[in-house]
């Protein structure tokens, strides 16, 4: 066998050597373990490698987490048995490991945060929001005189989905006060100052009224609006914290598809009366009205990608939890079986099957978490599968709170997507920022 021969078997060899021991458990065990590891007060995870070798195990925080029950710092672990982590208190710790007590093997370090329960939703509730100011929605024309019509709004530069805050520095949150302003500027004529706020930037502009020749009125020719309201599903109760999470993603308006900046806002009981199933491009809907006597559920205080948040007094009615349940995070779910609580009819919530078909692996808030499937008969003879008014159904696996239901797949209605619990439980004011989870990266 000349040289040449030689050096292409032994670097076939080599290929097929590293591929078998790409295959095997052990090495498939230690390119997932994991580098951090995130979990509640009381909670335990067990960490696999079956390396059937001897380590040594240093821990700087036996006060915060345990490990195989050892109580000391330094201590022998067997790498072919389950490496056991029990945790005792909140903080940082982290734990090394040392093949014959020199050679740095891994190093994961420990994020125990405190324990955190709360009880699911799946109620169907009404959402009142009242904006921070007059949402411009768009501009029209005022019938200056018999042959010219203009737009005060658009020569002010005023752009679609603007949040007029102030007018001659009053503060504006009700658009019924707008038309005595107006008309005092009008028959001054004298310009309006406007303070409005875009895209997070507050600017200041001047505005003149014009005089609608036809409706005898002046006009500062926009459409503006204060107020939205709409059908959408609870998620979650805190009762520790007093607060609620609801919908799974921002609320926006119905025009400017700009988000609404919330001044105040409540959540209702809401009744369902009919169902308009969903079919492949043409996502149904949840029909449903306000019930007049109910009281306030909850006060909106915030409406973000994830959803609407804000203050509770207690869990409502036809819960299906009376007790809070663990919540998890986004590492831990699981592709398959799942479960998600909502209504269909009345105000009955009820649980039905779903099955998880993806999970991506986020290290950062995105909406779009889990791609879910419905797969229950029963949910899928009444709505044909996700439809508007069910964002926010909360989603269940394992005995735990893992996220809620976001949107639907037009062209395919019985699935849609989810997100993390834990990026609405951040939201809502009731979970630690995450400080950098799972080393996947999103995909």
């Amino acid at each position: 066998m000349n040289s040449t021969v030689r050096k292409r078997f032994i670097g076939l060899l080599l290929v097929f050597s590293v591929c078998i021991l790409t295959t095997t458990t052990p090495f498939q065990n230690f390119a997932t373990f994991p580098s951090e590891v995130r979990l509640f007060t009381g909670q335990h995870k067990d960490l696999m490698l079956s390396i059937p070798v001897q380590a040594q195990a240093s821990l700087d925080r036996p006060d915060v987490v345990q490990v195989n029950g050892a109580a000391g710092p330094s201590f022998n672990v067997s790498l072919n048995k389950p490496i056991h982590l029990q945790t005792a208190q909140s903080g940082q710790a982290e734990l090394k490991l040392k093949l014959f007590g020199k050679i740095p093997f891994k190093t994961v370090k420990v994020n125990v945060v405190p324990d955190l329960k709360v009880i699911p939703g799946g109620q169907t509730i009404g959402v009142k929001v009242k904006s921070a100011g007059i949402l411009v929605v768009g501009h029209h024309l005022v019938a200056a005189d018999k042959d010219r019509k203009v737009s005060p709004g658009e020569d002010a530069n005023i752009k679609l989905g603007d949040l007029i805050t102030r007018i001659d520095g009053v503060p504006l949150n009700d658009v019924s006060k707008v038309a005595a302003l107006v008309e005092e500027a009008g028959k001054k004529n004298r310009p309006l100052e406007l303070t409005i706020l875009r895209d997070g930037q507050e600017i200041k502009t001047k505005l003149t009224p014009a005089y609608d020749t036809k409706d005898k009125a002046w006009r500062l020719g926009l459409y503006i609006r204060d107020s939205a309201a709409g059908v959408g599903t609870l998620t979650f109760y805190a009762p520790d914290q007093g607060a609620f999470g609801a919908l799974g993603h921002v609320i926006t308006d119905m025009d400017t598809q700009t988000p609404i900046v919330v001044g105040k806002g409540e959540i209702v009981q809401s009744n369902v009366t009919s169902i308009s199933k969903s079919q492949d491009g043409e996502p149904g809907e949840k029909r449903a009205h306000f019930l007049k006597e109910t009281k306030v559920l909850g006060e909106i205080e915030r409406n973000t990608p994830f959803g609407i948040f804000g203050k509770m007094k207690a869990n409502p009615e036809h819960s299906l939890f009376k007790k809070p349940i663990p919540v998890a995070f986004a590492e831990e779910v699981k592709e398959g079986p799942a479960q998600i609580l909502t209504v269909v009819e009345g105000q009955q919530v009820e649980r039905y099957n779903i099955e998880i078909v993806h999970v991506t692996r986020q290290t950062t808030p995105a909406t779009k978490g889990l791609v879910i499937r419905i797969t229950d008969p029963r949910l899928l003879e009444k709505t044909g599968g996700i439809v508007q008014g069910m964002s926010g159904s909360p989603i269940i696996q394992n005995g735990k709170l893992i996220g809620a239901v976001t949107h639907v797949f037009v062209n395919d209605p019985k699935s849609g997507y989810g997100c993390f619990i834990e990026w609405m439980l951040q939201d809502a004011g009731i979970m630690i920022k995450n400080s950098g989870n799972a080393k996947d990266k999103a995909s």
